[in-house]
């Protein structure tokens, strides 16, 4: 942990405890995610419980707990996404890198997310890697895509 870097966010703050999620959140903006250490050294700046920080934090889906994977993968589990085939896809995604929705590959390279719904409907299932929407996923599709962002 670059201690420095939490110094500098703290020094902005006046130790007050309303500040917690602004805190936790340029904290996770500097990092990626929210390292263990940083929410000690939160906990004992604002004079509060590690198990308070803890809990505030994984009560906001927002926070991460876990360094970014350098690719994500999100697929859309909407209605419409579900009823044309998204658990296929997923299912596929999860057999290519080996994790599971909501997990990161051990190399941190690769994150897969379900995603309530994208907005896309008409493009059904939609699979976005890294920013890029494929639509009218299919299995095989899967498998060609990832293969080409493996290189």
């Amino acid at each position: 942990m670059e201690v420095d870097r939490i110094n500098t966010i703290l020094s902005r703050y006046n130790g007050q405890k309303d500040a917690l999620i602004p805190i936790l959140q340029e904290v996770q903006e500097a990092f990626g995610y929210l390292p263990a250490d940083a929410m000690r050294k939160v906990a004992k700046f604002l004079r509060i419980t590690e198990n308070t920080v803890f809990g505030v934090a994984t009560f906001y889906a927002q926070f991460r707990f876990h360094p970014p994977a350098r690719n994500k993968i999100m697929v859309c589990r909407g209605t419409a996404c579900h009823v044309r085939g998204s658990p296929r896809i997923v299912t596929e995604v999860e057999k290519e890198l080996g994790v599971k929705p909501g997990e990161t590959s051990s190399d941190l390279e690769w994150n897969l997310e379900t995603i309530a719904c994208f907005g896309s409907c008409a493009l059904a299932p939609v699979m976005v890697v890294n920013g890029s929407v494929y639509g009218r996923m299919t299995p095989a599709r899967v498998a060609d895509i990832l293969g080409k962002k493996k290189k």
